[in-house]
């Protein structure tokens, strides 16, 4: 598979697939069973996100057959979607998501592998990321990549969501 930003045509269609991937595994879904039109909607949003200062990153199959596999939004110093990467020397992603088609064929650890790839290329020291407490299969991906939980950092966005904080130190 290939990793690249995402096109300007395939823009919609990463936001698609990112909602997709969330609500494949109930993670649009409140404690109440109400869904989460918001969020929905940010997910959708990937164009705006990259009109932002986001970049959107796809994986693809080679050939081109088969459409996106999956998306990640890398939120590089300077992007207004960085959450917890508060200083210059942090990067940080957001939005991990895999077609509900093509998971199990290390989709996101080639998004995720990328967004190092990017951070250490501007000489960021540390990557960061905020994860739901339920997405237990991505905290085992980041475990498997070095990735440390960061308790201290844990926050709530809205009172109902709780997310967990990890990072790694970059060599």
């Amino acid at each position: 598979m290939e990793v690249r930003v995402a096109r300007p045509t395939e823009l919609a269609d990463a936001g698609a697939l990112t909602v997709a991937g969330y609500e494949a595994d109930g993670h649009l879904r409140r404690p109440d069973g109400t869904f989460d039109d918001r969020y929905a909607a940010w997910l959708t949003d990937a164009p705006g996100r990259s009109a932002a200062g986001s970049t959107i990153l796809v994986a693809v199959d080679p050939d081109g057959v088969g459409g996106l596999l999956g998306a990640v939004t890398w939120c590089p110093p300077g992007s207004p979607h960085r959450e917890l990467a508060t200083g210059a020397h942090q990067g940080e992603f957001r939005s991990l998501s895999v077609a509900p088609t093509a998971r199990r064929r290390g989709v996101a650890r080639a998004l995720v592998t990328d967004c190092l790839q990017r951070a250490r290329d501007l000489g960021l020291t540390e990557m960061v990321l905020s994860s739901l407490v339920e997405m237990t299969p991505a905290h085992k991906l980041y475990a498997s990549l070095g990735f440390v939980r960061r308790p201290e950092l844990d926050w709530s966005p809205v009172p109902e969501v709780h997310l967990w904080a990890f990072s790694l130190t970059l060599p």
